[in-house]
């Protein structure tokens, strides 16, 4: 990235004690932000990362970016945030990728000037991400909400993507089925979501398959803290998640074809997309997809990149290799 470099102070989420700088409208461009330490509330630790703020029309993105080489782009799902892969990226980098992990609109340090969120608007601002960036075409891997996103992207700009792998959601093309409601009940909670509401529940045993430490759920929430960051959730799950989920069922992505090779990964003690719902759901993928897997990972459930990083970490990488 030739961009150059240089710091800045936003009022709400970046603080520097030397100085404060007023920032003119944002110009499309990339910037190295204060030390990560300064920022409120503060960046969880993740050796090795840089982050930095790319700001295109009316928004402020906070990335934070490892390695070289070949570039992977890291979509978090809800309640998280760029430190969901703090685990994983590494283990990427290391096999020879630059890895690329933004807070997506109304989640975590990225600052929006206006919150109103439409079903594609996070995907708008992945394009404008990824062109700041010079990012042509990149793998794509994604989790829980960060997936509708990437799903967006694989469908309408194919040509930007390598391959994806998607993390606990079904593919688009899926066949909607009674016995996969049991994996929506958690969203009336968040539709109807009340500015201060804690969403820690999340975090529970009926979506880990191994109890999380409060420090860890403290790191995923630490963002929800900023009121911007809360009042965010009832449009993303009405404006984004329910408008999208609609079209899944009825059967707008069975109409369309899948260009990019998808493999998407679940945890086994994820219910109800067991192997035996999923193999009904996705029953003849080669109708739908060029190329499409289901993959699976012991001792893991919805939160999978939480409950086994390693296995992700490994069967991402599998797929790059194999869907090269």
């Amino acid at each position: 990235m030739d961009t150059p470099f240089r710091e800045i102070y936003y009022e709400h989420s970046i603080s520097t004690p030397a100085k404060r700088v007023a920032m003119p409208a944002p110009e499309p461009r990339s910037t190295r932000c204060a030390d990560a330490a300064v920022w409120s509330p503060p960046l969880p630790e993740a050796p090795g990362f840089d982050h930095l703020v790319v700001e295109t029309p009316g928004l402020h993105t906070h990335v934070a970016v490892v390695g070289k080489g070949d570039p992977v782009v890291l979509l978090h799902g809800f309640p998280e945030h760029w430190w969901q892969w703090h685990a994983i990226a590494p283990v990427i980098t290391a096999a020879g990728y630059r890895v690329i992990c933004p807070d997506l609109r109304g989640a975590g340090w990225t600052v929006a000037d206006d919150p109103h969120i439409e079903r594609k608007t996070r995907l708008r601002d992945l394009l404008a991400l990824l062109d700041v960036l010079d990012i042509e075409r990149a793998h794509v891997v994604s989790h829980d909400m960060g997936t509708i996103t990437a799903m967006q992207l694989t469908y309408e700009h194919p040509e930007r993507v390598r391959a994806a792998v998607q993390l606990s959601v079904p593919p688009g093309f899926m066949s909607f089925s009674p016995k996969l409601l049991p994996g929506f009940e958690h969203l009336p909670a968040f539709i109807w979501h009340r500015p201060g509401a804690s969403v820690r529940g999340t975090f529970s045993e009926r979506y880990a398959a191994r109890p999380m430490s409060e420090a860890t759920v403290d790191a995923h929430l630490a963002p929800m803290r900023l009121p911007e960051i809360d009042s965010a959730v009832r449009p993303l799950c009405r404006r984004m998640i329910l408008p999208e989920a609609l079209r899944i069922m009825r059967g707008i992505y069975r109409r369309r074809r899948l260009t990019v090779p998808t493999l998407a990964v679940f945890g086994r003690r994820d219910r109800p997309w067991t192997e035996e719902n999923m193999g009904r759901a996705c029953r003849d993928p080669e109708r739908y997809a060029d190329r499409f897997e289901l993959a699976y990972v012991d001792d893991a459930a919805h939160f999978i990149t939480d409950d086994a990083p390693a296995a992700v970490a490994d069967v991402t990488l599998d797929w790059f290799e194999r869907a090269a």
